[in-house]
């Protein structure tokens, strides 16, 4: 079974060594003492799940957040933990010939440090769509779906149903997420009519502009609200603006990170069949997400 370890990006969460540099080879201290002790190699680095050479086993760095609750936060121990990275851990477990580690940063930096090679995969709900695909390569097999409806304080007597409804408002998002840009797409077209104002994403905040009037309305997946609103200052309202699938994010034109794509593909399945993807759906989101 792989170990996942957990990192930070400039701010040490574990005494781990952070690796920066993407699908590096797993060095294994045990074995190399006990090849200078005389004993065969090949004996040494097997592992129990179907015999690889621990030498094998590549590194692999996972970039996530700790703002998105329920999805990829730290709990009341400092912990790491939520949907998304306990799918992840999950996923490490079927794949024996890969080791993976956290690494957490604000969500605005995770697809750069994917560009610069920091990390190796993006683990943070995110959604596909044609401006990302055009950049990025997402795995096949989605492991939840999501719908982008309007958020706005539940005191709030506005009537918004669409895009056009918000026209001279301002609406909150965080930079870089889909809903940026859905609403930048719209403006483009639209003479910037949306005063597009950006969050750093935390939930505290967003519940705060919103309900203080800083902002009339921000965008959001149908399950997000339950989790960043637990006291339900807020709600939903319109039509579903965007419908996508979520999964994984690799560098694009990466022969390793095609084969890693690949490998996580056939994870996926394997979760998915067995219930297990339903279960941790059901235990951190509220609900079965994983089907369209």
């Amino acid at each position: 079974m792989n170990k996942t370890m957990i990192g930070t990006a400039g701010l040490a969460l574990v005494a781990i060594t952070v690796v920066t540099t993407g699908c590096g080879t797993k060095n294994d201290n045990k074995n190399a003492s006990a090849n200078a002790s005389g004993n065969q190699a090949s004996n040494d680095t097997q592992t129990a799940s179907g015999g690889n050479n621990a030498a094998d086993v590549k590194k692999i760095i996972v970039g996530t957040g700790t703002q998105f609750p329920k999805v990829c936060f730290l709990d009341e121990n400092g912990k790491l933990t939520g949907f998304d990275v306990e799918l992840v851990k999950e996923i490490d477990k079927r794949l024996p010939g890969y080791e993976f580690e956290f690494q957490t940063m604000d969500f605005s930096n995770l697809l750069l440090s994917l560009e610069t090679k920091k990390i190796d995969f993006v683990a943070h709900e995110m959604e596909q769509n044609p401006e990302r695909a055009e950049k990025y390569l997402f795995n096949k097999e989605a492991y939840a779906h999501w719908k982008t409806k309007i958020i706005v304080p539940a005191d709030s007597k506005e009537t918004f149903k669409s895009l056009d409804d918000l026209k001279g408002k301002k609406v909150l998002t965080s930079a870089t997420s889909a809903e940026a840009t859905l609403l930048e797409n719209y403006n483009k077209t639209h003479d910037n009519a949306i005063k597009i104002v950006y969050t750093n994403g935390a939930a505290n905040d967003t519940v705060n502009q919103l309900t203080t009037g800083r902002v009339a309305a921000t965008l959001g997946a149908d399950f997000t609200l339950g989790l960043i609103d637990p006291q339900k200052k807020l709600q939903v309202v319109g039509d579903t603006l965007e419908e996508a699938d979520v999964q994984f994010v690799f560098r694009k034109n990466d022969p390793d990170g095609q084969k890693l794509a690949d490998a996580v593909d056939g994870a996926i399945k394997e979760l998915k069949s067995d219930g297990t993807l339903s279960k941790l759906s059901v235990q951190w989101l509220g609900a079965d997400y994983t089907q369209q």
